[in-house]
């Protein structure tokens, strides 16, 4: 039996569709084609539009559902092995069209909620703005203290120490130039923001001289005090690991 309906509920022939389904209480994965096919035509009748996309659209879906139909309409035959209903393809359309139907009232719902919020403009005292936590340097260190920094460095000094070939270092001295502590600051800096988590002794080995090796042994211990990086060391004689906090 044919059914009235109006064009402008619909969004397009699946949501016709579907709307034929809830209609008529079937389950959408055992559609009665000959009834949904039925149905969706008296509609197409009753379309009054000079769209011819939108009609076009209609009536593709109306020439699939003939087919579709057709199909099941024809005699039965023996079933041959994994043959598939001639309703799948499209009870699978209907389901993702079904999927994005809900999708997109539940973001509408969500904008009509957005809408109704308001949000007053910043509006905080200057010297509220510029209050920074202090830091905590006992949560900071941790169980590390100045002793192990201290072990550590003097065994990378002997290290640097033993380097030193013993005739060459008679010939005489080699001025060399100064270190640049800005510049080392910011590779030290710059070092641990790419490492993010990196071993104390590696950092210290990685230089070539005594001079580099106190000058960045002053810059970890400046960038502990202001909270650049963190130490930790799972056992006493295990390596410290420096974790980068910018």
């Amino acid at each position: 039996m044919a059914i009235p309906v109006k064009l402008e509920v619909f969004e397009g022939p699946l949501d016709l569709l579907l709307h034929l389904i809830d209609k008529n209480k079937v389950d959408i994965y055992d559609i009665p084609i000959v009834e949904i096919t039925e149905q969706y035509l008296e509609y197409i009748k009753q379309m009054q539009t000079q769209d011819m996309n939108i009609m076009s659209e209609f009536l593709v879906m109306a020439a699939t559902l003939i087919d579709i139909k057709c199909r099941m309409l024809l005699p039965a035959q023996e079933e041959e092995e994994g043959e598939e209903d001639p309703r799948a393809e499209l009870v699978q359309k209907l389901l993702e069209y079904k999927m994005y139907k809900y999708m997109s009232t539940e973001l509408r719902d969500r904008q009509v909620d957005a809408a109704k919020n308001l949000y007053r403009e910043q509006n905080i005292p200057a010297e509220v703005a510029a209050y920074r936590q202090p830091l905590d340097y006992e949560e900071l260190i941790g169980d590390m203290d100045l002793t192990k920094l201290h072990e550590v460095f003097k065994s990378i000094v002997r290290k640097q120490e033993d380097k030193i070939d013993p005739i060459r270092s008679q010939y005489g001295n080699i001025q060399k130039e100064e270190i640049d502590m800005e510049a080392k600051a910011l590779f030290v800096e710059a070092y641990a923001r790419e490492h993010r988590e990196f071993s104390f002794r590696k950092l210290l080995e990685k230089q070539t001289s005594r001079m580099e090796l106190i000058v960045t042994f002053l810059i970890i211990l400046e960038m502990m005090k202001t909270g650049k990086i963190s130490i930790s060391q799972k056992e006493i004689f295990d390596d410290i690991i420096i974790t980068s906090n910018v």
